[in-house]
């Protein structure tokens, strides 16, 4: 059974450096993943995923009213292969109802999901994203 992970950090603690070296790391053995980033977060360009150390990559990027679930489905019968691996940056952004459906990935496809953020805003609020990913994520 697969898990939908969360890994959190404070800013500039290297999250998005540790999400590219795990995608590189399936990508190398020839697995194919699936990386998403908020929509609104285009500081490396839209669409794309940046490390401070120079390590990028391009993602998918997604709104606060899509479908993950129904976004994932899709890509894995696209042809292209099957997904080994679904990587979320930025997590914190992610809605109550995506943490769902990126649990529905990994609990009905059998797809492993690993999603990095921050936990907590400067004031030490729970971004709505983390707060249920610190619920309902396995690990």
């Amino acid at each position: 059974m697969s898990k939908l992970y969360f890994s959190y950090a404070t800013m500039n603690a290297g999250k998005s450096t540790l999400l590219l070296q795990a995608a590189y790391n399936y990508q190398e053995r020839g697995m194919r993943v699936v990386m998403l980033i908020a929509a609104f977060d285009d500081r490396a360009g839209q669409g794309r995923i940046a490390s401070r150390i120079g390590l990028e990559s391009e993602a998918i990027p997604f709104r606060a009213e899509d479908d993950l679930h129904g976004l994932i489905e899709r890509l894995n019968g696209d042809g292209s292969g099957e997904i080994a691996c679904v990587f979320v940056d930025e997590a914190q952004f992610l809605g109550e109802d995506q943490v769902w459906q990126l649990a529905r990935v990994a609990d009905r496809l059998g797809i492993p999901v690993m999603a990095y953020g921050l936990r907590t805003d400067l004031q030490g609020k729970l971004f709505p994203g983390s707060m249920a990913l610190l619920a309902i994520a396995d690990e």
